[in-house]
Parts: structure tokens; C-alpha cells; sequence
């Protein structure tokens, strides 16, 4: 049961406040603010509503001696609640879901909480990298930053949170970096990581090697794979080329673990207009797996953008929180986590992510059914 599988992990996280004035339970705070998001809640005021709205239902797995937490005390609790302990808590909890995939594509990607900044205390908006697996459509993890500049010290972090075994981790440029891919390797997973001009010279070594052995006018190397597709009112062409050659480039000898080098050429040409776009993107990768495995868990790298970052922010309202604290914001992006998570295990029904919230909000029954998972 999800439930009882959260309340187990969440239930280790010490209470932070003064034990002789606690008049509500802390894994009582808990669940009913993961059922208040669960439900469509956006703020404190809105997960103390929901509370008050369901005291009766609630009461029939909560004991709730003293009723429902006014809304500054979820605004309290989730200012002093240890964000770390709270990540992994969350991350251990998650761990008892995933299904072990004969091979997992694990996306981690960085966002920002954009109206998290706070000018009178000179604070930027709260940058999240998280980690999405993509076929099962879980969050992994996650870790805040500073900014996106700062995702590079986030991303290792992270990964020491996850269980990477048969996993092919992906990153974009920020995180192509040796000690990334070392400490990839190191946690049982394999790398597939985006080169591009933060890493100049081998990136130009790589640009070379791909335009005299594939590109080129009578170039020796055929694509290994070649791919249409004509979905959303456009035509793509993909084609990926591997080279184990291109890895045993002196300009890449300080990579750990690299079998080959991948180049992919995108070749777009939209229904309604006659402009034919072309653009060519290289990869770093540790992987055994074939050219048209590898090519398939690149284009699954961006499912992090539309099934995750974006239902984050239309679906959840992450973009408009105005919740500024640096530590309640981090909490409240966790919760917005453990909620898709829970909402999205539900294979038995096709509606969005946003008719089964307001499905939960709206039928116990079915609320019951998502929280026991």
C-alpha cells in the first residue's frame, strides 16, 4: 500500500518543533498535506481547507486528537522540517515502487521555481534537479540549488539518492562531466550524456571525426539507425551514428567507461510551411546497447520536460507558488512530487493527471484507492 509504504519512510523524519507543544502528529501533517495536493491544493491556506472540508474522512485512518492544523502550522512545520531527511525519505520510499525494467532510462534534469525569488533577502528562485524515470513514469528524486548554474554540485548528490542498477542515466551539457559519469558508473548505471562547446576541444575532435567518417560527401559510415516520423503536423528524420572509433579520440582519453560516441541528425520539415530545419547533436556513452536503444532513450530524455517539468507547472501551479522560504519551497516541491507520483500509478484509468485530482478531491473512494496504490 503507498500509503503505508510513505507513512513507514516519512514517519523516520524527526519532528523539528518543541515536543511538549505539539498538538498534531507530525506524519498526521504529512499525509493530510500530500492528500491536500493530491487534491489540488496550491497553498497552506488551501491544504488547511481541504483538512477541515474532509475532518470526517480523514478521521477514518487518522486519529486527529486535536482536529486539523490551521494553516500557519503547515506553513510552520514545512519551514522547519529537514529538506534532506524529507529527500530521502522520499527517495527510499520511491525505491520500494520502481519496478525493475529490463532497462530503465533515468532523466535528471534541472527547474526553477520561478516565483520563489525574494528580493528583500537578495534570494534567487529555488532551482530543482530531479530525476525521472521515464518508463515508468515515477520522480526518482530530487535536489535543490541556487541557481542553474549550480547543478553540476546538485547532480552527484542526487545520484548517491537513486538505485542506478541497468539504468541509462541521461544529462544534458551541464552534466557532462567526468566525476558525473565516474560516480554514474560507480552506482551500477551507465551514461548517456549531451557534449557540446563547454567541453571545446572535444567537442571539436568530435565534430571533426563525424564530418569526415558520416557527413561528408561519400563519407565511409552509414546512419546505424534511420527513423521517420510524421506525428504532430511534422515530418522528422533521425538518423544516429555510433562510433567506437570517435571514443579512443585522444581529446575524449579522460572519460571513464566510454564505449562510443553517438552524432544525431534531426531533419524537421513542417506540413504547413516548406522550411526544412536540420541540426546535429553529440553524445558521450557507456553504454553496451545498440544505436537505435541509445537513440530512443535520447529522444526519452525531454519526456522529463512534458511529463514532469510541464505537469509541474499547468497541472500543479509550481510556477505561480509564491511560498518564499527556501526550505518550506523545497518541501512543498517534494509534495508536488510524492502527489504525481501517487496520482500517476494509477494505470487503471486514461483521464489526465488533472481530471484524477479533481476526481480525488471530489470521491473519497477514489482518493482511498490512489493512496493505497
Amino acid at each position: 500500500m503507498s500509503i503505508e509504504k510513505l507513512g513507514q519512510y516519512l514517519g523516520a523524519i524527526e519532528d523539528p518543533r518543541c515536543s511538549g507543544k505539539v498538538e498534531h502528529r507530525l506524519i498526521e501533517v504529512l499525509v493530510i498535506a500530500v492528500c491536500a495536493v493530491i487534491a489540488c491544493a496550491e497553498s497552506w491556506d488551501d491544504i488547511a481547507l481541504y483538512g477541515r472540508s474532509k475532518l470526517a474522512w480523514l478521521r477514518t485512518f487518522l486519529e486527529l486528537a486535536n482536529g486539523i492544523p490551521s494553516h500557519d502550522t503547515f506553513r510552520r512545520v514545512f519551514m522547519l522540517i529537514d529538506p534532506d531527511a524529507f529527500e530521502a525519505g522520499f527517495a527510499a520510499w520511491v525505491g520500494s515502487l520502481v519496478d525493475r525494467f529490463e532497462r530503465e532510462v533515468v532523466a535528471i534534469d534541472g527547474k526553477t521555481v520561478r516565483r520563489s525569488f525574494d528580493r528583500g533577502r537578495e534570494q534567487s528562485a529555488l532551482h530543482v534537479v530531479s530525476a525521472w524515470a521515464s518508463e515508468q513514469g515515477l520522480v526518482l528524486g530530487q535536489r535543490c540549488v541556487d541557481g542553474k548554474s549550480n547543478e553540476i554540485t546538485a547532480v552527484p548528490e542526487l545520484l548517491d539518492q537513486l538505485a542506478l542498477e541497468n539504468s541509462i542515466v541521461t544529462l544534458d551539457a551541464m552534466g557532462c562531466q567526468t566525476a558525473i559519469a565516474e560516480k554514474i558508473l560507480a552506482r551500477g548505471g551507465d551514461y548517456l550524456l549531451t557534449l557540446k562547446g563547454n567541453h571545446p576541444l572535444a567537442h571539436a575532435a568530435v565534430v571533426k571525426h563525424f564530418d569526415e567518417h558520416c557527413f561528408r560527401r561519400g563519407a565511409p559510415h552509414r546512419a546505424d539507425c534511420d527513423a521517420f516520423d510524421d506525428t504532430h503536423g511534422r515530418l522528422v528524420r533521425r538518423r544516429v551514428f555510433a562510433s567506437t572509433d570517435a571514443a579512443a579520440l585522444d581529446a575524449l582519453s579522460g572519460w571513464p567507461g566510454l564505449r562510443s560516441v553517438l552524432a544525431v541528425e534531426s531533419i524537421r520539415s513542417v506540413n504547413s510551411a516548406p522550411k526544412v530545419e536540420s541540426e546535429i547533436r553529440y553524445f558521450l556513452s557507456s553504454c553496451p546497447d545498440s544505436p537505435a536503444v541509445l537513440g530512443q532513450a535520447i529522444r526519452s530524455h525531454w519526456a522529463v520536460e512534458n511529463n514532469l517539468h510541464w505537469v509541474l507547472d499547468v497541472t500543479f501551479g509550481e510556477d505561480n507558488s509564491r511560498v518564499r522560504d527556501r526550505t518550506a519551497a523545497r518541501n512543498l516541491a517534494l509534495l508536488r512530487k510524492i502527489a504525481l507520483n501517487i496520482v500517476g500509478r494509477d494505470t487503471t484509468s486514461k483521464a489526465s493527471v488533472r481530471a484524477r485530482r479533481k476526481r480525488a478531491a471530489w470521491n473519497n473512494a477514489y482518493m482511498l484507492k490512489l493512496l493505497l496504490g
